[in-house]
């Protein structure tokens, strides 16, 4: 599917931009979309230079593998601006006629509208299939001006939107700086929390161990004890070493996992196989043995300065193994890989409790229904209201000492 159309009306050289739906990401050549998703034009102060989920590579694995496509509910139609055809601005786009997989909830939204009489799906998401995962989204080529690419963007999701009569645009999981461009070319914004470890430059996990409360840091020294009471031996594999074999066993733990939580998993045996071929040294698997077999493991995506724990799952179980495993493992590979933070997925306030602490997650919604958009526009207005007050408790509930006089 393709669509045409032309940039938001005052945006500089708005005439010569054109705009197209590409139903396959191979239409962008690796290089110009990496290029994008890359550049100091797209990125802020601070960002992670290379976010491994909107790379080329993992977007293009998840289209090889099945695992989105018109089937699934997940059908690619990725925007391309273009001035005399050369890529000014990209964004990884999907038509939904679901909403699974997308961990920013608007199931609420789609019933209230459906019970209304009105058709929620199909809807356009802007965002990574099954990654709770902030990063780009709307990617600027090296050299362009990034407000016009973000109207340019904008302006063609909306067409878009009309052409294939959906009812809404939703851009998940963004930075704060294009938060702030879609307010400003009137989409609604909307927030919620994650939970994420910062590396303060520790030596050691003991080093951070050392800047709890003590009995926070007696309780973490005897979960990691428990965990491994039962001859439970951890491996770290990654880059070359991961083998096939590695790979059949993380799957077995992550079907497991996927079918208890969400009935079917999202991600099938082959992507795995893909994505570890095609970015092996962006991958960390945590693989828990016991008895000469693998038990439990995890998967954690790395990038320039930051550990994304994305999935995890186990055949036995054994007490604070899985905080073993995503949590802790993970602490230790940051800090000795000299990684900024840890981000261990969505959602889990028993994470604050290990040293995790609050972030404000950001999304912007465009509604084509004036009722719809007014009524989700109300909600949006309470619930960034409570979001930023449940953030500020939370943070004042973390495991740290409060002052370096604090007893040990």
């Amino acid at each position: 599917m393709r669509s045409t159309g032309r940039a938001a009306p005052g945006a500089s050289d708005a005439a010569a931009l054109t705009v197209r739906a590409l139903p396959k990401l191979t239409e962008i050549g690796a290089a110009a979309w990496d290029a994008c998703a890359t550049s100091p034009e797209t990125l802020s102060a601070g960002d992670e230079t290379f976010n491994p989920f909107v790379s080329h590579a993992f977007l293009s694995a998840l289209e090889e593998a099945g695992c989105v496509s018109r089937k699934t509910g997940w059908m690619p139609l990725h925007l391309a601006v273009e001035r005399e055809g050369r890529l000014i601005g990209a964004a990884p786009c999907y038509l939904k006629s679901h909403s699974q997989g997308e961990y920013v909830f608007d199931h609420g939204w789609a019933d209230a509208y459906e019970r209304a009489g009105g058709s929620y799906y199909p809807k356009l998401q802007v965002s990574v299939p099954f990654t709770p995962v902030t990063g780009p989204r709307f990617l600027v080529a090296p050299g362009q001006a990034p407000d016009e690419a973000a109207a340019a963007l904008a302006a063609g999701l909306r067409a878009l939107r009309q052409k294939v009569e959906a009812s809404s645009i939703h851009v998940t999981f963004m930075r704060e700086r294009e938060w702030e461009q879609a307010g400003s070319l009137g989409f609604l914004q909307r927030t919620d929390q994650q939970f994420h470890w910062e590396n303060e430059g520790y030596a050691g996990f003991e080093d951070f161990l050392g800047a709890l409360a003590s009995r926070k840091r007696k309780a973490i020294r005897r979960e990691r004890r428990d965990a491994l009471a039962d001859g439970i031996a951890i491996e770290h594999v990654t880059g070359r070493d991961i083998t096939q074999a590695h790979l059949d066993a993380f799957y077995e733990f992550y079907v497991d996992t996927g079918s208890r939580k969400w009935g079917r998993p999202y991600l099938n045996r082959r992507f795995f196989s893909l994505v570890a071929d095609a970015m092996p040294e962006r991958i960390l698997l945590v693989m828990a043995r016991r008895a000469g077999r693998y038990v439990a493991g995890a998967i954690n995506f790395i990038g320039d300065t930051a550990l994304y724990g994305r999935n995890w799952g186990c055949i036995e179980d054994h007490p604070f193994l899985h905080f073993e495993v995503c949590y802790y493992q993970a602490m230790d590979f940051a800090i000795a890989r000299g990684l900024k933070r840890v981000e261990a997925g969505a959602q889990g306030e028993h994470k604050l409790a290990r040293g995790y602490r609050p972030v404000l997650m950001h999304s912007a919604h465009d509604i084509a229904d004036p009722a719809l958009r007014n009524a989700v526009a109300d909600y949006l207005k309470r619930e960034r209201a409570h979001v930023e007050a449940a953030a500020e408790l939370l943070g004042e509930a973390t495991p740290f000492r409060r002052c370096t006089g604090e007893p040990e």
